[in-house]
């Protein structure tokens, strides 16, 4: 059984977080990805920026970076998810939803990058749209347009 560990650079309410755990592991389960350790890290957006301009040559603010660290030959996953609490907040004001479902949202967006799925082309940012929604629905989340 995977381990997922979760670190709060910055403080967030991440409710039923022993919930959360053994779904983010169904996820990998069903994704046909074996996990072995996921990092989460919650912080605010100064936080992520400098990841991002350290480790992607990017200038921008975003509200999450994902790095998988997978060794070449393994078949067990291992990764870190850095997610700006304070975009993830603006964003949920912009899409309408609540803090809460925008966190899960961009929770299990950063799983599915780590299960092999993209978001730079079209085809591949609809595929990840219909997942992301998919196990919202199966985590008792509201899905918004």
């Amino acid at each position: 059984m995977g381990k997922i560990l979760w670190q709060f650079q910055k403080s967030c309410t991440l409710q039923d977080r022993n919930k959360l755990k053994l779904f983010i592991l169904d996820i990998f389960k069903l994704e046909k990805r074996p996990l072995a350790e996921l990092s989460f890290v919650f912080c605010d957006d100064d936080y992520l920026l400098g990841i991002n301009r350290s480790y992607l040559n990017h200038n921008y603010f975003t509200d999450i970076i994902t790095f998988d660290l997978t060794e070449p030959d393994s078949q067990l996953v291992t990764g870190e998810i850095y997610i700006s609490i304070d975009t993830v907040r603006e964003n949920s004001v912009r899409f309408n939803c609540s803090f809460r479902e925008e966190l899960h949202r961009v929770i299990f967006h950063g799983c599915l990058h780590l299960c092999g799925y993209g978001d730079k082309k079209r085809g591949d940012k609809v595929q990840m749209r219909l997942k992301e929604d998919f196990y919202m629905t199966k985590y008792g989340l509201a899905v918004t347009g």
